[in-house]
Formats: C-alpha cells, sequence, structure tokens
C-alpha cells in the first residue's frame, strides 16, 4: 500500500490528533449545549435562577442593583475580550520570530522536531482559536449590552400596561442566558486553546490533552460540587420546588 503524504511536512499523528482535538472540541459542545438534559447542568439549574431574579427585578421600583449585577458581568466579558486580543498580538509575534522559537523548542529534549511549515500551522491554529474566543466574548458582552436595555425597559410593579409580566420575566432571563452561553463558549476556546498548546510538543500529547479538557469541562458542568449546591433544597422561583422544569419551559434558553 502507498504510503500517505502529508504536507507541510506534518506526520500522520498530526493529522490524527488535530482531527481528534477539533471531534472533542465540537463534540463537546454539541452533548453539552443541545443533546443533555434541562436539569443536569450548571447552566440549565443557573436559568432558573436568573429566571427568579427576573421575576423579582420586576418586583422593584429600584433596578440599580440589577443593572450593576449586568455591568460586572460584561466587565468580566471585556477582560477576556481584551486578553484574546493580547494573546493573538503574542502569536503574531512569534510568527515573526519562528526560528527563534524553534530554537527554543528544540532544546526541550522530550519535543518532536517540526518543519517550519508546520511550525506556521501549529502557531497559525493558536491564532484561529484566539480569533474565534474573541469574538464569542465580544458576543456575550453585546448580549448583556442587550440585557440592559430590556431590563431599563421592564415594566414597573403596579402598573397595568397590558404587558404580560411572567412571559417578559421568561424573556429576559433568555437573554441572559443566552449572553452566558457565549461567554462558557469562549471560555472553551481558552481551555482547549492550552490543550492546543501541547502539540508543540508531541501530537500524541495533544491528543491525550484535548480528552483531558473535555473531561475537565465535563465534571465542572455536570459533576461539580457548584451544581449540586444549586441544585439542593429546590430552585427558586419553581412551583413544585424540587428543581424541576415548569411546565411551558421547552429549553431554548440555553442555546445560543
Amino acid at each position: 500500500m502507498a504510503n500517505i503524504e502529508i504536507p507541510f511536512g506534518a506526520g500522520v499523528m498530526d493529522l490524527a490528533a488535530v482531527i481528534w482535538f477539533f471531534a472533542c472540541w465540537i463534540g463537546y459542545t454539541i452533548v453539552a449545549d443541545h443533546l443533555s438534559r434541562d436539569d443536569d447542568n450548571v447552566v440549565a439549574i443557573q436559568h432558573r435562577y436568573r429566571r427568579h431574579w427576573m421575576d423579582l427585578m420586576l418586583l422593584r421600583d429600584m433596578r440599580m442593583g440589577d443593572v450593576q449585577i449586568v455591568a460586572t458581568i460584561i466587565r468580566s466579558a471585556s477582560l477576556f475580550a481584551s486578553t484574546s486580543l493580547f494573546i493573538m498580538a503574542g502569536l503574531v509575534t512569534i510568527l515573526g520570530a519562528l526560528d527563534k522559537a524553534r530554537e527554543v523548542a528544540s532544546g526541550l529534549t522530550f519535543a518532536i522536531d517540526a518543519s517550519r511549515e508546520l511550525w506556521e500551522i501549529k502557531v497559525l491554529l493558536m491564532i484561529l482559536i484566539f480569533v474565534y474566543a474573541f469574538f464569542k466574548f465580544a458576543w456575550a458582552m453585546r448580549q448583556n449590552n442587550i440585557a440592559l436595555v430590556v431590563i431599563g425597559a421592564a415594566p414597573l410593579p403596579g402598573v397595568d400596561d397590558g404587558i404580560d409580566h411572567d412571559d417578559y420575566a421568561e424573556r429576559a432571563a433568555r437573554v441572559l442566558t443566552r449572553s452566558v452561553n457565549t461567554f462558557n463558549r469562549g471560555q472553551r476556546a481558552y481551555y482547549f486553546g492550552l490543550a492546543a498548546l501541547s502539540w508543540f510538543i508531541q501530537p500524541w500529547c495533544f491528543a491525550v490533552a484535548s480528552i483531558w479538557v473535555v473531561l475537565v469541562l465535563y465534571r465542572r458542568e455536570f459533576r461539580s460540587v457548584v451544581l449540586r449546591a444549586l441544585a439542593s433544597g429546590g430552585v427558586p422561583g419553581l412551583e413544585d420546588g424540587n428543581g424541576k422544569r415548569p411546565a411551558g419551559d421547552n429549553g431554548e434558553s440555553r442555546r445560543a
């Protein structure tokens, strides 16, 4: 059987590791954001808390506290967006001094020697990951700004304005949850960016790091102590008091 020729000086292990990396990332995103149950992860449980928060917000005349909470969330997304830009700037700098970077890496006894073309691909992959992260954080900021408008336009308590307050609270909670989902995807990019960093050492390290990131994310979103704390004793705002999804909540709130 003829040998498979892979361009840019890459080997079969490099190609397999890259395919495995994207399979882990895309596969986990599909499972976590679309296929999981509506009561078994941190994002879904937090939506119930946000819904209750919006119910309470509609009962208050002064909403400055609610605005400050959202503003704090915006600052967090802004920090990550700015950090993504700094990381991208550093990676572009490495592209301009690639020979020096290869020389430094060659001093590591456990690092595999790679061609200049393959190094360029590795750095470009890192850049693309953090470009993706930047767009997610920027969109999360925009969605939170929309949430501020929704809070500012919320009907006042005791005023008969013809607005269904329950529906308004649900829509406001969905806007907040969608922004958090977008923020989460940006953070996942950081995790998988760290996994991609291991490709500079060995392709098998790259594959193992991808699995490790999936396991870390799964534990934190589906099996964490925080999730048990949020779900224990019932979720506020639910009629049955046991944390189960109320009728009419179709789970769309956690899909960005």
